[in-house]
């Protein structure tokens, strides 16, 4: 399986980096793990066809992992697609994505092609083909938002992932709210990890790793900002930890 970073950055635009997005591929499906804002242009900039895309992971509504996916149906329509594309989105999410589309005039009569949710809820592996499955599990990065909701209308479901390829296991953090959250799948060996950076402390993620084991751990989610401390840091380290650590750049690819 090949793992591409497609977007590398934060929540905060930038002209060096899009937001967070990561494309897992097999032979036999093309999974795009999060679409935010920009995420038709991201797809472009890296030469990959809409059309290749099988199936998108939402893995919570902030809009830098969330707001380009209608964008990108259109843009697939567009391009005539003419086959199935499957949304994954946790149960409690499914109303309101199935909502936001159809407002922004996303009509099913109106498609050449079917869409197909398909929802996931903690703890339930989720077959994505023969050999790619996932696990979801709610994380806290949405918690300190739940004090400001009057209107009590809100969802705040946000999901880290355990991804399942043949024998081997891969931890996307996804956006996290503590350093507790980095233990989420640490009942499981876990072979790679793929780790947000903006809303953690390297040093909390150097610690977690001494339980968690993973041989390699690809850091995501950067700013501008952070991106010249967060190399400083990794380059004062012991050669035997700085090997463990690769900072991703769009387009970064890797096999598994």
């Amino acid at each position: 399986m090949k793992i591409k970073f497609i977007g590398s950055g934060s929540g905060k635009t930038s002209l060096k980096r899009f937001h967070s997005s990561l494309l897992f591929s097999t032979n036999n499906y093309n999974l795009l793990v999060d679409a935010g804002d920009g995420i038709s242009k991201a797809l472009l900039s890296q030469k990959i066809s809409y059309n290749q895309i099988n199936g998108i992971l939402i893995s919570h509504l902030h809009p830098d992992h969330f707001a380009g996916l209608s964008g990108l149906i259109i843009q697939m329509k567009l391009q005539e697609r003419g086959k199935k594309l499957e949304i994954f989105v946790h149960k409690s999410l499914i109303e309101y994505v199935r909502d936001f589309l159809y407002h922004t005039y996303i009509l099913s009569t109106k498609l050449n092609f079917e869409l197909n949710f398909v929802e996931y809820e903690e703890n339930k592996e989720i077959i994505v083909e023969k050999k790619l499955s996932f696990i979801a599990k709610q994380n806290s990065h949405l918690d300190k938002y739940k004090k400001f909701d009057d209107k009590k209308l809100l969802n705040f479901s946000c999901s880290s992932f355990l991804f399942i390829y043949e024998n081997k296991k891969i931890f996307y953090t996804g956006d996290i709210g503590s350093e507790s959250d980095l233990f989420l799948f640490d009942d499981y060996k876990i072979d790679l990890i793929i780790a947000e950076i903006s809303h953690v402390r390297l040093e909390e993620l150097i610690s977690a790793n001494k339980i968690l084991k993973s041989d390699i751990i690809y850091l995501t989610h950067i700013s501008d900002e952070d991106e010249e401390s967060l190399s400083s840091f990794i380059n004062s380290l012991a050669e035997y930890k700085k090997g463990k650590f690769v900072i991703a750049y769009d387009g970064l690819s890797f096999e598994i």
